[in-house]
Parts: structure tokens; sequence; C-alpha cells
């Protein structure tokens, strides 16, 4: 094993011996680099403030994806390319989006402007053209008080106007080949750093090794939970095992009736393969969290917090997935119906970690999933719902409701589903099954929402369920 850390900074390797496994990669970038652009707004993922690239090898092409460096750990880069805002211009010019931004006076107090500027960046990276949409999208997770974001927007927009390669293009093989080279190493990776562990394993065998003889030490994949407990419960994680570099955990695959998805695939890419079968887990993906969240974030990590409002969860519940999760060299097969058994715990037993997850391809059922937040991007669920119908001649033949933000757990709703299936599907049966809701769920009164609140949102999502596949059309405001 290695206990050396290695990624491309400008044109360059930078190699970091026993690195603190709790610093941040923000104040790495604010400490160590000595480059103040990057700024810590929230210290949770939240506000943008802190945006930077890394560029990662898919296809021997770099893709440029927006990371908040308030919640990564400086080791999780290891073997990506590291931008940062103070990296944009060259020795004779400004960067095409600082230009933008200039020039369309999308800068007023400052302090978010480099998260912009670097959300930008990325979106002027990967994509040929920039349509409204697409920049919306690309700016979602960076926060402004002062512009009224309109001024953002046309500075993305003016990006069409830009046609000659920035440096980044010109020294592209340059950092493809460093990227390589580090890759081509295939070091598992320990850093002991004043009795805290970190280990990085490339493989479920290493992985298996590690937990053996590291029994207490955390799972971390994308850390967008766990790396709350060092920025905001100022409390040290003592033994870290990241899962980020294992290929066997990392995939998509399918056959005619199911889908599996590795447990540390990101939820970006599960957002893009999604939406050919399931287009409303696809638009919930996308409202999960920001470009920022959904590129490190995983449906494992997702799983195993068992957070009650965590958005893919009781949409997991709807469509009876499988969970395959192994300890030592068994694997065994969970129902997600029976994985949460409290507050943010689920059945895996101490050591055990989620291998996989199946998706039933269910062609014969109908789908609809809904979030209600206080913002439509980048905000938590204070209620989410998955619903999943198979309907015969009008008659509700099976029926499977789960909701998020319901309950101490995400939770199937049991009694309505009994009082619905092998009735008509009519409003009249709807609005009494309603009532059935409230036999299945007490929800709290938080500062999302109030107890009664998501009681009659609950109600009303699911008759607005019933009117959008009666009349076949999404009833959503933003359509």
């Amino acid at each position: 094993m290695s206990s050396k850390i290695k990624f491309v900074y400008n044109n360059n390797i930078i190699e970091l011996e026993n690195i603190d496994p709790n610093e941040t990669l923000l104040n790495f970038i604010r400490n160590n680099l000595k480059k103040t652009g990057t700024k810590e707004g929230c210290a949770e993922g939240g506000c943008g403030a802190c945006t930077v690239v890394l560029g990662t090898l898919k296809n021997n092409k770099i893709l440029y994806q927006v990371v908040n460096s308030c919640i990564i750990f400086v080791p999780m880069i290891h073997g990506k390319q590291l931008i940062i805002v103070e990296d944009l211009e060259s020795k004779k010019d400004l960067h095409p989006v600082q230009k933008a931004m200039i020039k369309h006076n999308g800068s007023q107090c400052g302090f978010c402007t480099p998260g912009f500027v670097m959300s930008l960046f990325s979106m002027y990276k990967n994509n040929n053209n920039y349509t409204e949409k697409i920049i919306k999208d690309s700016i979602s997770g960076n926060l402004c008080r002062c512009t009224g974001y309109k001024p953002i927007i046309n500075a993305g927009k003016e990006l069409n106007n830009y046609f000659k390669p920035d440096k980044f293009e010109i020294n592209k093989k340059i950092d493809i080949e460093l990227i390589k080279k580090i890759q081509n190493e295939k070091k598992p990776i320990k850093i002991n750093y004043n009795n805290k562990l970190y280990f990085s394993p490339l493989s479920i065998k290493e992985l298996l090794l590690i937990i053996k003889n590291n029994p207490n030490a955390k799972l971390i994949n994308g850390g967008t939970d766990l790396a709350l407990t060092v920025t905001k419960s100022r409390k040290d994680l003592n033994s870290l095992i990241y899962l980020g570099n294992i290929k066997e955990l990392n995939y998509i695959k399918e056959n005619q009736n199911n889908i599996e998805i590795g447990s540390s695939t990101p939820l970006i890419e599960i957002e893009k393969f999604i939406s050919k079968y399931y287009s409303d887990f696809s638009e919930i993906l996308k409202r999960y969290g920001s470009y920022q969240i959904r590129n490190i974030a995983t449906i494992g990590g997702n799983l195993g917090t068992a957070s009650p409002i965590g958005d893919t969860l009781p949409i997991l519940l709807s469509l009876n997935a499988l969970i395959i999760t192994q300890k030592n060299n068994i694997s065994r097969k969970i129902l997600i119906k029976d994985f949460f058994t409290g507050y943010r715990k689920t059945k895996l037993k101490k050591n055990e970690f989620i291998k996989a997850i199946i998706i039933p391809k269910n062609k014969s059922y109908i789908f609809r999933a809904y979030k209600i937040s206080k913002r439509y991007d980048d905000d938590i669920s204070s209620v989410c719902m998955g619903i999943n119908l198979n309907l015969e001649r009008n008659i509700i033949r099976n029926i499977i409701i789960a909701y998020g933000g319901m309950s101490e757990k995400p939770k199937r709703a049991t009694n309505c589903e009994k009082y619905l299936n092998n009735k008509n599907f009519d409003k009249e049966t709807i609005i009494k099954s309603q009532k059935e809701l409230l036999k299945d769920f007490n929800p709290i009164n938080d500062m999302r929402a109030s107890s009664e609140y998501r009681k009659n949102i609950a109600k009303n999502l699911l008759l607005k369920f019933f009117f959008e596949i009666k009349k076949n059309k999404n009833i959503r405001i933003y359509d």
C-alpha cells in the first residue's frame, strides 16, 4: 500500500505524504496552496461558494466535474485533476467564462462569484452549446443574493460566442497522460496521520481484508452526509475506508427483467441511465441536489445513511427494489421493504456493506414520483413520494405507495395499499383511500414542514397521481 496521495495540478503531479484524512479540499486549497479565491459559505455542500472542478478520466477523455470542496477530503482526489478559479486565466488573457461574467456584470459583492465561475467553466467544457436550461441546471447549486441571477445567466449565454480553444484544451493530452500515470500505478492507499486512518482499496477483495482488520471504520464514497461530522459537528473521523476507487462497485448493467446498479455508482450516472425506464426517477434525481452533489453522491450512500428524507429511498421502495449486501465472502439479498428498521437504522450487520441494488423493470406498471420542497432545486424534501400501479381494465391489481419525510424512516403506506387493491381506479376510491394514509403516518413538525402540512401533501399527491393517470398528462408547474 502507498501512503502518498497524487493528483494533477497545473500540468504537474502533486504528491502528498500521509496527509490528514479529515482535511477538506477547501482548507487545503486555502491554507496549503495559498489560493483564497475558493470560499467557504455553508460547510455542508449547499451554497456552491467553494465549487472547484475535478478532471476525471472517462473513455480516454477528461470529464470536468464540479464538486463542493468543503465536503471532500483531500485523499479523495487521488488520481484526478484539480482546477480552481485562479487557474482559469492564462498569462495573456482571462478565460472566456471570466470575460463573460465581466461583460454582463455577473458579480456584485463577489463572495459567490468564484463558485459560479467554476460551475460555468464546467458547463463550458462539457457542452457544445449553452441554452438557458443548460445554464440554469449548471448553476443550480450556486446561491447568490446580489445579482438576481439574470446577469449570470446572460454570461452563460455569451459563451456561445467563444470558439477558440482554452488552455485546458491545448494542454489536454498532457493532463490525460499525467492522470493515466497516476492511475496505472494501481496501488491501494493507506494513510496513518496522528492515529487517523484512511484506506482506499482498489478491489472488493482488498476491501474485505481492510474491513476485517478495521471493524470500526466508516465507509465513505461521496461523503455528502458523513463529511458533515467534520465540517459541522467538528468531530474527527478516525478511520475511513473510501470506496470510490473500486470499479467492481461502480457500474450499471441490465437484462430483460432488471437493472443492477453498483453501490458506488454516482447519482449523475444513474440519472442519465434510468430516464429511459423511469423518467420520474430521473427527474427526482435532478432535484436531489446540485451537480456538485450528484457528481459524487452514490446510491449505496443514500441507502446506507437511511435518512427518512433521502429522495431515492421512497422511489426504490415503490419500485420494490432488492439490495445485495456482502460480509466476508457471503452475499445476501434483502428486499428494500425490509431494509429500514428505524431512524437511520437498517438490517446491515457489523462489517457488512451494500454491494448493489436491483431494480425490476415493471413494464406493466405505471410509475410516478413527486418531491415537495421549499426550493425547487437543490433542497431537502418536505415530502417525497413514489407510487407504482398495476392497472387492469380500471381495476387496481397491485399498488405500491411509499413516502419519505412522513415517518422516522422511508416507509410504505401499507394500509392505503390494502384498501386500494382490487378496487376501481376512480376519484371516489382515491378520496376514501386518503383517510387510510392517516393510519400509516403520523409525521413530525420540523423546520421544513408541519405535521398537518405533510399529511395534506401526502393526500393531495395521491389525488394528483390519479388525475395524471386519468388524463394521461403530467400536472407539473415546471412542465
